[in-house]
C-alpha cells in the first residue's frame, strides 16, 4: 500500500478541484501553480486516473475533468472558514443590498457542512470580529448582482441613470464590462454606453431603474488593466 505525504494529499486535492472548476488546464500551469516539475504533475494525473477520477485528455491542449461528473461536496478548513468570516462583516459593510444577501446566503451554505469543532470556532470568531463604525454602511444600490450576471452573460442593460448635478435623468443602454469599488463612491459598473458610443463609468447609487435585456452584444476586446490605466493617466496632471 502507498502512502502520501500531506503535501501531496493536499496538491492532489487542488489539482481536483481546479479541474473541476476550469474547462481545460495544462500540465505547465499546474506545474507553474504549485511549484513542481511538470514530470510531477503528470505522476499526480496519473494517480487521480487509478483513483477512477475520470480525467480527459485533450491532446496539445490540456486536461478537464469528464463531463457529468461531480465531486463530493468540499471540506472547508479552519483557516479558510475563518476568511470567509472574516470576508461576511467586511461585506456587511459594502453599499450594495444585493452583495450582502446573496453572499450571506452562501455562507450559509457553506457554514452547514462544515465540522463540528471548525463550525464552533466559526461562530466564536464572528462574535470576536468588529468594523469600525466610522465607515459608512448605509445601503444604496441594490443592483450589483444583478450587474454581474448581465456583464457575464453578456446582456444588454437598460439604465435609468441620474447625472451628478442631480437633476438630469437619463435613459441610457450599456454593455456591462467591469466592476470597479471606488473608496469614495463605492461600485462602479465600467460600461460601453449607447448614448455617449464609448466607454463610462456608472455610479451604482445613481442608477434609478435598471431592466436586463434578452439581448446580447459582442465581448470587447478592451483589457481592464489597460482601461484603468489611460484612464488614471487622463486624470493625473503631469509633473
Amino acid at each position: 500500500m502507498k502512502f502520501y505525504d500531506a503535501t501531496r494529499i493536499s496538491r492532489l486535492t487542488a489539482i481536483l478541484t481546479g479541474l473541476q472548476g476550469k474547462k481545460l488546464v495544462t500540465a505547465s500551469e499546474l506545474a507553474v501553480k504549485f511549484s513542481v516539475s511538470v514530470r510531477t504533475i503528470y505522476r499526480d494525473l496519473k494517480t487521480l486516473e487509478l483513483a477512477g477520477v475520470p480525467v480527459y485528455t485533450e491532446e496539445g491542449k490540456g486536461y478537464s475533468l469528464m463531463d457529468g461528473y461531480k465531486l463530493p461536496p468540499v471540506m472547508f478548513t479552519e483557516r479558510e472558514a475563518n476568511t470567509l468570516i472574516t470576508i461576511e462583516h467586511l461585506i456587511s459593510k459594502t453599499k450594495d443590498t444585493s452583495l450582502i444577501e446573496e453572499y450571506r446566503a452562501a455562507l450559509d451554505k457553506i457554514k452547514a457542512v462544515l465540522r463540528a469543532g471548525t463550525k464552533e470556532k466559526a461562530a466564536l470568531l464572528s462574535k470576536r470580529i468588529a468594523i469600525s463604525p466610522a465607515i459608512d454602511a448605509n445601503p444604496s444600490s441594490n443592483s450589483l448582482i444583478q450587474i454581474q450576471a448581465a456583464l457575464t452573460g453578456y446582456k444588454i442593460l437598460k439604465i435609468r441613470y441620474e447625472s451628478g448635478n442631480h437633476e438630469n435623468l437619463t435613459e441610457r443602454e450599456i454593455e456591462p464590462f467591469a466592476l470597479y469599488y471606488s473608496l469614495e463612491e463605492s461600485w462602479l459598473v465600467i460600461a460601453f454606453c449607447r448614448l455617449r458610443n464609448d466607454f463610462r463609468m456608472f455610479r451604482l447609487d445613481r442608477i434609478r431603474s435598471l431592466t436586463m435585456s434578452e439581448q446580447t452584444f459582442t465581448p470587447h476586446e478592451i483589457i481592464l488593466a489597460s482601461y484603468l490605466e489611460q484612464k488614471q493617466k487622463k486624470y493625473t496632471p503631469d509633473k
